[in-house]
Order: C-alpha cells, then structure tokens, then sequence
C-alpha cells in the first residue's frame, strides 16, 4: 500500500511517499507529477518508502528527467537516490 502527501508552498510541490512505492501507485505519482505547474520546485520525499519494485524505479527516472530532487534518510532509500543518481534536494523539506 502506498500513501502520496502533497503539498505546496510559494515555490515548491513536495510529495511524500509512504509504504510500498510499486506498480499502480507509482504510476499515480507519475500522472499527478505531469499535471503541475512546471514553474514550482518538484520535492520527493522517499523517506518512509519501505519497497520499490521495477515500476517504482522507472518512475523515479521518470520524475528525476522532469528535474525532481529528492529526500532521503535510511539506507534504503538513500541506495535507491546513490544506484539510479538521483539529486538529493539541497536544502531539508519541513514535515508539516
């Protein structure tokens, strides 16, 4: 099970991931990421994605091409951000 937060501020989108990030939840995360508005900073925060299978990884390529940085803190996913060469982002996203 998958579980997408999305919030926006004066210049960011920041989605928040949580559970299994695989096949028809990613592919959500891949329609609602074409749908905003490409002036606002695309912020992903894998910290509590505890899976990624094949689809998941294709769509963090995908978002990683539409110029995504991302946020993460265990192994697991700071592997995933270190083997596809995802950016991390630059400066830390609040939890609100």
């Amino acid at each position: 099970m998958l579980r997408i937060e999305m919030h926006n501020s004066v210049n960011d989108l920041i989605i928040r991931l949580e559970g299994r990030f695989t096949g028809d939840g990613a592919d959500q995360v891949r329609t609602l990421v074409m749908r905003r508005h490409a002036d606002l900073r695309l912020v992903v925060d894998l910290t509590e994605v505890t899976f990624i299978d094949a689809v998941g990884e294709e769509v963090l390529a995908f978002l990683k091409r539409f110029g995504a940085e991302f946020v993460a803190d265990t192994a697991y996913t700071l592997d995933f951000c270190e083997r596809l060469r995802l950016p991390l982002a630059r400066k830390r996203v609040s939890k609100t």
